[in-house]
């Protein structure tokens, strides 16, 4: 049996697409439950406009509040930036770790980053270049499936991959960005880009629209990957992908890693009450919009696929 890596997503994917802006002090402390529970890695926030992701406008305070209550030191803690901009605000904020993303579908990087892929990749890479002190990890959204062009072509997740490669980033996580890939596609594409890129660490970011994600995340271990996001309570989606479910449940993902026979780490019970809390979060903290309950309604029918 394996040894799997959880990096838990919910303060920045789990919460980007939402609603509400959870105060900076309230997601303070949950990083501090998720880092109780064992959590080796968390991606914390996301440097990026905020006047169109408004839930990620405190990611420089909360940095701040992570390093000031010492959790810098007891999890891996990671920000995410899709330009030289954010990159920079990054580093400035001391983020420890800097995960860069691009997409493999050309619509959604227009949408996303304002760029085709290979632009937004020529930029990401003299960024990159720029700071050769800093540790980088790289995405790849809607690496499998695009809401604005289907299925994406394993030729084009291939060559965003070789890219990375190329700045000298091998770890790189693949994202099922709107959660409704087939096991059996991720898988087909999965063992093709590992079979061109031996030297590459490949993770999965797994969301969730049809109740297959874990079967996918379980497979994907037979094929040598050991790495996964996942997100408290299933929160998560993405403003600039129409219909991205929620991301994999981390409880649910480590409750089957363990009957499977596999370890993380973690303790499930204390990751139990991070869960709780991540939902309190989200149900208590104040509304970005008038007609936030509709909203709310629509992000719940995502994470759980029920009305």
């Amino acid at each position: 049996m394996s040894s799997v890596t959880i990096t838990d997503v919910y303060l920045r994917d789990g919460l980007q697409d939402e609603d509400v802006v959870v105060p900076t002090e309230l997601k303070v402390r949950i990083a501090g439950l998720l880092a109780d529970a064992g959590v080796p890695a968390i991606e914390a926030a996301s440097f990026v406009n905020p006047s169109k992701v408004p839930q990620m406008a405190d990611a420089d305070a909360l940095l701040a509040g992570l390093a000031d209550k010492g959790l810098l030191e007891r999890a891996v803690v990671s920000g995410l930036a899709v330009n030289d901009r954010g990159i920079d605000r990054a580093i400035a904020a001391g983020t420890p770790v800097i995960s860069i993303v691009t997409s493999a579908s050309e619509a959604h990087s227009r949408a996303n980053a304002g760029r085709s892929i290979d632009e937004a990749l020529d930029s990401l890479e003299s960024a990159v270049r720029h700071h050769p002190g800093v540790r980088f990890l790289a995405g790849v959204s809607t690496a499998f499936t695009c809401p604005f062009e289907g299925d994406i072509p394993t030729k084009r997740l291939a060559h965003v991959v070789d890219r990375f490669i190329a700045m000298g980033i091998t770890d790189i996580g693949l994202a099922d960005t709107l959660g409704t890939t087939p096991t059996e596609r991720v898988l087909s594409a999965l063992a093709t880009v590992i079979d061109a890129n031996q030297h590459a660490d490949l993770s999965l970011h797994l969301h969730d629209a049809h109740g297959q994600a874990l079967a996918t995340a379980l497979a994907a271990i037979q094929l040598g990957v050991t790495r996964f996001d996942a997100a408290l309570a299933g929160y998560g989606g993405c403003p600039f992908a129409p219909g991205a479910h929620g991301n994999l449940a981390t409880e649910h993902l480590v409750r089957t890693l363990h009957m499977a026979g596999h370890s993380t780490g973690i303790d499930e019970a204390a990751l139990a009450i991070a869960a709780a809390a991540a939902r309190a979060a989200v149900e208590q903290s104040p509304r970005l919009q008038a007609t936030g309950s509709r909203q709310r309604h629509s992000n719940a029918e995502k994470r759980t696929g029920q009305p």
